[in-house]
C-alpha cells in the first residue's frame, strides 16, 4: 500500500470530512445499506482511478460494503485530498496510491500499482487505467480477466469510443457520464459551482462586471456560464459546434470566435476536452492581466508550452496563480498550472450531485458483475450507455431523499399515449 499513515491527526481530519460529505449523499447510502446485506460484489477486485476526494471516499466505502476489494489512485495530480487518502487507509483498510502534487512519473507509477492487483473491474475518470492496460504488453494476461469497466467523465468517454471504433478496446465499458442523472446535474451544476469556487479561492477577484469567456458550451460550459452570469459577469461563449453556439445565443449569451473574445475578455475558462483551445494567437491578443483557467479533464486545453516561449519571466504570485510576463511587458495569469481549477484550488463538485454520479457507478458495477456471474448476456467490447432502469432508479431515489413526490400516469393516460388512434 503506497499511502503511509504517520500523522494520525491527518487521517482523523479526513474521516470527519468524509462523514460531512456523507450527509449529502443519501442515494449512495441507500445503495450501501442494500449492498451490506446482499454482498453483490463479493470477491470482486476493482481498480479505481478517480479524484481522491471525500465523495470518492464514500463511493469506495460503498463498494467495499458490497464485498469488493478496491484499490484507488488519483485521476489528476492536483486533485488528491491527502487527509481523505490517509483516512481511507487508516480507518477503512482501502489501498490508496495518491499524493497531492505528484509528478507525472509518480502519477503513472501509482496507476500501475493499482493495475498490478489482478482486478476484474476498472473504474476510470479520464480513461487512464484503460489506456495504460491497452498500451503496455505486460498487462496482456490481466486484460483477459477483466469483466468490464465504467467511465466517469466526458473526456474519458471520447477516448474510449475512439478505441472501440478502432477495434482495440478489449472489454466493455459503461459510460456513467452519459447517464442523465450524471451529466445533466454533475456536469452542469457541479462543474458550474465548483469552477467558480476554484477561481475565487485562487484569485479572490470580483466577478461582477468582468467579461467572462467560456470555451465550450456542453453541459459543463453551460454550468460555468450560468454561475458566472449569476455572479454579475458578462458571459461570452466560444464554440465550434454550430448547434451549441445557437443554443448559447438563445440562452442570452454573447457568442463569438475565441480570437475576437481574446481582445476583450478578462477571465477565460476552457471546458472542452480538447487540446490547445487557448493557443499562442490568443495570448498575443489578450489584454494585460487576463486570467486563464481550465476546468476540462486534462491540462492540455491551454497551450502552456507556447505561452512559456512567449514569456520573458514566470513567477508564482499566489498559491494557485502563476504570472507569465510576455516580452511585450503584458502579463497573463494562469491558474492551477492549467489543471482542473475546481479540484486544484477548491474541493471539486458538491456532495449532493456526486451522490447521483457515484450511485450510477455503484449500480453499473453491480450490473456488470451480475450479468457476468449469471451469464445473462455477453456484452461486446464497446462503450455502452447506462441502462435506463438504473438511471431512473437513481432519479427516483434522489427525489425520495428530498421528500419530493411526483405524479404517475393513469391506465387511461398510458393507453392514450401508446395508441396511434388519437381522439378527443
Amino acid at each position: 500500500m503506497n499511502y503511509d499513515v504517520k500523522d494520525i491527526s491527518l487521517a482523523k481530519n479526513g474521516l470527519l470530512k468524509i462523514e460531512w460529505a456523507n450527509r449529502e449523499m443519501p442515494v449512495l447510502n441507500l445503495i450501501k445499506k442494500r449492498f451490506e446485506k446482499e454482498k453483490p460484489l463479493r470477491n470482486i477486485k476493482i481498480a479505481c482511478c478517480l479524484h481522491v476526494t471525500t465523495e470518492t471516499a464514500n463511493l469506495m466505502i460503498t463498494l467495499k460494503s458490497a464485498g469488493a476489494e478496491v484499490s484507488l489512485c488519483a485521476s489528476n495530480p492536483l486533485s488528491t485530498q491527502d487527509d481523505v487518502a490517509a483516512a481511507l487507509v487508516k480507518y477503512f483498510d482501502i489501498s490508496v496510491f495518491a499524493i497531492r502534487g505528484e509528478d507525472n512519473k509518480r502519477y503513472y507509477s501509482h496507476i500501475k500499482s493499482v493495475l498490478s492487483m489482478n482486478n476484474q473491474i476498472t473504474m476510470d475518470d479520464g480513461a487512464d487505467l484503460v489506456s495504460t492496460l491497452h498500451k503496455e504488453k505486460k498487462y496482456k494476461d490481466i486484460l483477459t480477466k477483466i469483466i468490464g469497466g465504467t467511465e466517469e467523465t466526458t473526456t474519458g468517454v471520447i477516448r474510449l469510443k475512439s478505441m472501440a471504433e478502432k477495434n482495440v478496446l478489449k472489454y466493455p465499458i459503461i459510460a456513467v457520464n452519459n447517464a442523465k442523472t450524471k451529466h445533466m446535474f454533475d456536469n452542469r451544476y457541479g462543474t458550474g459551482q465548483s469552477t467558480i469556487d476554484g477561481i475565487l479561492r485562487a484569485t479572490n477577484i470580483l466577478l461582477a462586471g468582468k467579461k467572462f469567456v467560456v470555451c465550450g458550451y456542453g453541459y459543463c460550459g453551460k454550468g460555468v456560464a450560468m454561475r458566472a452570469k449569476g455572479m454579475g459577469a458578462e458571459v461570452i461563449i466560444c464554440e465550434v459546434d454550430s448547434i451549441k453556439a445557437l443554443e448559447a445565443v438563445m440562452d442570452g449569451y454573447r457568442v463569438m470566435s475565441l480570437e475576437e473574445a481574446s481582445k476583450i475578455g478578462d477571465i477565460f475558462v476552457t471546458v472542452t476536452g480538447n487540446t490547445n483551445v487557448i493557443d499562442i494567437k490568443h495570448f498575443f491578443k489578450m489584454k494585460d492581466s487576463a486570467i486563464v483557467a481550465n476546468s476540462g479533464h486534462f491540462n492540455v486545453e491551454i497551450n502552456l508550452n507556447g505561452l512559456k516561449k512567449l514569456s520573458k519571466r514566470i513567477r508564482k504570485i499566489r498559491e494557485f496563480v502563476e504570472e507569465y510576463e510576455l516580452k511585450s511587458g503584458k502579463k497573463i495569469y494562469v491558474l492551477a498550472e492549467g489543471r482542473l481549477i475546481n479540484l486544484a484550488s477548491a474541493e471539486g463538485h458538491p456532495s449532493m450531485v456526486m451522490d447521483m454520479s457515484f450511485a450510477n457507478q455503484s449500480l453499473c458495477v453491480e450490473y456488470l458483475v451480475k450479468n457476468y456471474k449469471n451469464k445473462v448476456f455477453n456484452l461486446e467490447k464497446k462503450v455502452y450507455d447506462v441502462p435506463e432502469e438504473i438511471d431512473k432508479e437513481v432519479a427516483i431515489l434522489k427525489l425520495s431523499s428530498m421528500g419530493i413526490k411526483i405524479d404517475k400516469l393513469s391506465k387511461l393516460q398510458k393507453k392514450y399515449l401508446s395508441s396511434w388512434e388519437f381522439g378527443t
